[in-house]
């Protein structure tokens, strides 16, 4: 029987990634949705998208745009250098690049122009990295760098009370499109959480791999988790975004 697994953030962890795949016993039926964040953190960066290149020559992929995913892009096709991207993880990228050939690279510029800013299934359920700002959903979006880079969806989420009916007035606009929404972008353990979390008909499932957390996936129709190691601990000579 195959299965649908919402993968939250990488970042550049393969070893964890692997691990993770191997822990979910990956079937060539099972169909992956990554949240995306793929680059920026550990060593493994573009390590981490020559494999999921490959990967998705085996399994049904979605790959979603995250905002380390946009600002690498930019730097590998344009050499933009954004100043925050690299206190943020961009120079592991950089790093990671450079024994790479200019035709690897050019594959991994085609991988990156090739992401969802969203994703939409077939059981009205959506699947995007940060979120989105409309009342009328994210078609209707002003600017797409909400999808990879907005908290507010997930604020919001946060701050509701947990018995508020979805009929009731006040309950928001933006989560009446789906019966659920995957996000990555916002780490759980923020919240002093280590699994994925589900508020109102959200599921964050970043748990933290950039810092002291795991690589995460969850079957979105079971409700089964899957985790990693902590990430850093499969890393032990660096320091990843800490």
């Amino acid at each position: 029987m195959s299965r649908k697994l919402a993968i939250g953030d990488l970042h550049g962890g393969l070893k964890a990634l692997i691990q993770l795949l191997e822990r979910i016993n990956l079937s060539p039926k099972d169909q992956l949705i990554f949240l995306g964040d793929y680059v920026d953190g550990w060593s493994d960066s573009a390590n981490t998208v020559t494999y999921l290149i490959e990967l998705a020559k085996q399994n049904s992929c979605v790959f979603i745009r995250g905002n380390h995913d946009d600002l690498a892009h930019r730097w590998l096709e344009k050499d933009e250098k954004n100043e925050k991207w690299l206190e943020h993880g961009g120079q592991s990228s950089i790093d990671a690049y450079r024994n790479f050939s200019e035709d690897e690279k050019k594959a991994h510029i085609n991988f990156f122009r090739e992401m969802f800013n969203f994703y939409k299934d077939d059981e009205d359920r959506l699947y995007v990295h940060a979120g989105f700002t409309n009342l009328h959903g994210p078609d209707f979006e002003y600017h797409e760098t909400s999808f990879y880079w907005d908290r507010t969806l997930w604020e919001m989420a946060l701050s509701m009370k947990d018995n508020l009916n979805p009929e009731d007035q006040f309950y928001p606009k933006r989560l009446q499109h789906f019966k659920e929404i995957y996000i990555g972008h916002t780490p759980v353990t923020r919240i002093g959480e280590s699994e994925p979390v589900k508020k109102a008909n959200i599921w964050n499932v970043d748990t933290g791999a950039a810092f002291k957390g795991a690589i995460s996936a969850i079957d979105v129709n079971s409700k089964e988790i899957y985790q990693s190691d902590p990430v850093f601990t499969l890393y032990p000579d660096e320091q990843g975004r800490n």
